[in-house]
């Protein structure tokens, strides 16, 4: 009878679960004349986007529950996994979209020292498969969901642009852990760091929850071209409470390459990349330099960077021994020569990140 049990209790476990319906009428139609997420590229006219519908069951056991945003090559779903009972999120890429190298470095970084402290900051996945479709098929990456990105944190942010110094501390500190890891360990040289690619843990799974009843309840707007429908991105609740995690590994080279392509955004390319010198991990320490900065090159932080080695350029929220060592703290960053910057490993005992007011 034991046995019995034991068998009854771990097919119950075992048993995937239904998928939900979404049969929700009630959403806002998006009229025509307006371009909705994806649909303002280019390529979105071409059908290299996979039409993703909310409801639907991709590998036989993702079954999406919501939209998370989008780019030029992907769309991202928040989705159910119907036999292991977890959330995951879906990267879906456009079917022109080669994702091999991305997927090997993954695999790569998942191969470091596990007692590594920065390995927990860097994202991993969970899986890959195909989603086969006349025309050509599409990859898919598999995730652990994320709340969002720095940039979504900055704009929710009731103090909008502004981040405190904690937050900015702390945040950095994470970084500087995630890159050690990979710069160290893995050999590995992100290139493209900004604040789209920094993300947030989801420490609370009622979040997600919260999300799925949200969509069944209010259902995302949409706006439906030919056969395909193009939602509206869904948000996770405020606020986010997990650590910082580095994501995106779509451009990351091997640091033992001879790298000399155009790395990273415009904005944060750093001085040797535009110069097309052979570049290496530095570059990654020249964007996190600007990383705080808005598009018009304006510091967006409570704790401004001056113009020049004045600390009297500082606003008054930092003061004295403060000013001095937050300045010193960014200098090394931002050097010209990549080999006069600081490694991840010697900012992560800065004075001022590691708050040590003497």
């Amino acid at each position: 009878m034991t046995a019995v049990l034991r068998w009854a209790k771990n097919y119950i476990r075992r048993a995937p679960s239904p998928p939900i319906c979404f049969r929700n009428t009630n959403y806002e139609v998006v009229g025509g004349a307006q371009k909705l997420e994806e649909e303002a590229f280019e390529d979105y006219q071409t059908g290299k986007y996979y039409p993703v519908r909310i409801g639907d069951v991709l590998a036989s056991k993702h079954q999406v529950v919501g939209k998370l945003g989008f780019g030029v090559s992907s769309t991202v779903w928040l989705a159910r996994d119907l036999i292991l009972h977890r959330h995951v999120t879906l990267k879906v890429f456009t079917r022109d979209h080669q994702n091999d190298g991305e997927i090997e470095m993954y695999e790569h970084l998942m191969k470091g020292n596990p007692s590594h402290p920065g390995k927990r900051f860097v994202r991993t996945f969970l899986d890959s498969f195909t989603i086969p479709r006349a025309g050509g098929s599409h990859h898919c990456l598999v995730h652990t969901p994320l709340w969002g990105s720095l940039r979504d944190m900055i704009a929710r942010n009731p103090y909008r642009d502004r981040f405190n110094e904690e937050l900015l501390r702390e945040t950095l500190y994470r970084l500087f852990q995630a890159l050690d890891y990979l710069h160290t360990d893995r050999k590995i040289i992100h290139t493209d760091i900004s604040a789209n690619n920094i993300l947030s843990e989801i420490r609370d799974e009622s979040m997600l929850d919260s999300f799925v009843r949200q969509e069944l309840e209010h259902p995302s707007p949409r706006k439906q071209i030919g056969e395909s429908i193009i939602y509206a991105s869904r948000l996770f609740q405020w606020p986010p409470r997990g650590e910082p995690i580095l994501c995106d590994f779509g451009s990351a080279e091997k640091g033992d390459n001879e790298n000399t392509r155009d790395a990273g955004p415009d904005k944060y390319r750093a001085p040797e990349v535009m110069l097309k010198m052979r570049w290496s991990y530095p570059v990654d320490i020249w964007n996190v330099g600007v990383m705080f900065f808005d598009d018009d090159g304006k510091w967006r932080g409570t704790v401004p960077v001056p113009t020049s080695r004045s600390l009297d350029q500082l606003e008054e929220n930092l003061k004295g021994r403060r000013k001095e060592l937050f300045v010193n703290f960014m200098t090394p960053m931002l050097q010209w020569v990549p080999e006069n910057r600081k490694t991840a490993k010697e900012l992560l005992d800065d004075p001022w990140l590691n708050d040590r007011i003497e």
